[in-house]
């Protein structure tokens, strides 16, 4: 009896890493636990309302920013935990911003939106079958959104002027300077939940597309880095729909 079991612990040890070493690297997909990693560069449109901001730019003479969003440049990248079945962590970071200007009396205002976030992934993926995957999950960070205003008079400049009108402020000879640049950012907690479809049509390359919300919450303003900036309206974010894709890199 103790030698048939020990002839059994043999064979468990010698041929189980024979018949493993037989296994394609990376493995063949299947509906068992996934195991891999990527990364890849992650795009998305934010639906950005830019209402609430425009209301104060065309107020200020300024040309207001378009209802259509932003394109966001990204990236981010995972890997299987294998502790939880099929649940993988990662990161991602997106970022873009917007721009619009207007001239009026030889006065150039110019205005720009930015809106940036990043954090920590979580996410569970199905197997729907053949080379497709569901991944649901969320992303956890920071973000922020800048509004940045521009206002000059679109002439060459001087050394010695520059100088000059650090001196006096905003007036030079009697006659106010209109260059001015203010940088409003803020900053937030973000939560970006998400639903991806992914397709894999080689082993080590797949392709992504989904959607997602873009929350941003608790606020922090501030006025050219340096100082705290009050009263700023609570719908002034970038929170939206966003529209993502992908193209990654790794073991599917």
């Amino acid at each position: 009896m103790k030698k048939s079991l020990l002839i059994a612990i043999l064979t468990v040890f010698v041929i189980g890493p024979a018949f493993a070493q037989e296994e394609p690297i990376p493995p063949r997909r299947s509906r068992a636990m996934k195991v891999g990693l990527f990364a890849g560069y992650t795009p998305g449109y934010l639906f950005v309302d830019t209402a609430p901001i425009n209301k104060y730019l065309q107020g200020a003479g300024g040309e207001p920013f378009g209802e259509d969003g932003l394109y966001l440049h990204g990236g981010g990248g995972a890997i299987y935990i294998m502790v939880l079945p099929n649940v993988r962590v990662g990161g991602m970071g997106m970022s873009g911003s917007t721009m619009t200007s207007k001239t009026v009396n030889g006065v150039r205002k110019e205005s720009e939106l930015s809106v940036g976030f990043g954090g920590l992934t979580f996410e569970y993926v199905w197997t729907l079958g053949g080379k497709f995957d569901v991944a649901l999950g969320s992303a956890i960070g920071w973000g922020s959104t800048t509004v940045t205003l521009r206002q000059n008079i679109g002439t060459d400049k001087s050394w010695e002027t520059e100088w000059g009108t650090f001196g006096s402020g905003n007036y030079q000879n009697g006659a106010q300077i209109v260059d001015v640049r203010r940088e409003m950012r803020g900053s937030f907690f973000t939560v970006v939940p998400a639903v991806n479809l992914e397709y894999a049509p080689l082993s080590w390359l797949a392709i992504r597309l989904g959607a997602s919300y873009v929350g941003m919450f608790f606020p922090s303003w501030s006025l050219d880095t340096e100082y705290d900036l009050k009263g700023v309206p609570s719908d002034v974010n970038g929170s939206g729909f966003m529209v993502n894709g992908g193209i990654l890199l790794g073991t599917f």
